[in-house]
């Protein structure tokens, strides 16, 4: 990502996606951030291991804040519980610049973006790219403008809230 300023791909990227996309995005934002912080402590760069755990902190929190513990408590306990749990290694992984917590929770999070794309395809298969349309369509205009439309969401992704 461009340290500059924004980045128009990403910020386009999104303000047109749909919410189970969004999900993948802060999945993949996890990854990215902590790849990052894994390189900038192999090379002692440790403000900037610092910043991009802190950035990967912040996206499991949301990722966490985004389930919907009203349905299927069960399952969100455990997903609760990992997203603690990963919080925690990469507390760890910034308070003693340990590259293991970085790989663990680098592994954590690719196996809960596969689970979720799965998740995605078994629940809603007739998912095509004519449909990104009507999810653009539903989110807010740029800047805050227009109507806000919730974006519908598949019955079987009902666990995590439109937030996500």
């Amino acid at each position: 990502m461009n340290q500059a300023g924004p980045n128009p791909y990403l910020r386009t990227k999104v303000l047109t996606a749909s919410s189970e996309d969004l999900r993948l995005l802060l999945f993949d934002g996890v990854i990215r951030f902590c790849n990052q912080a894994k390189k900038a402590i192999t090379e002692g760069d440790f403000e900037t291991s610092y910043s991009n755990i802190v950035k990967a902190q912040k996206i499991v929190q949301e990722l966490s804040n985004s389930l919907n513990h009203k349905v299927q408590p069960e399952v969100t306990e455990k997903m609760a519980s990992l997203y603690n749990y990963l919080y925690r290694r990469l507390v760890d992984a910034n308070m003693s610049r340990n590259a293991e917590a970085l790989d663990e929770t680098i592994k954590l999070i690719q196996y809960e973006r596969e689970t979720w794309q799965l998740l995605i395809k078994k629940v809603n298969p007739q998912t095509t790219a004519a449909a990104k349309p009507a999810a653009a369509a539903a989110r807010p205009a740029v800047g805050g403008y227009g109507q806000a439309v919730a974006t519908p969401k598949p019955a079987g992704l009902s666990g995590y809230s439109q937030s996500a």
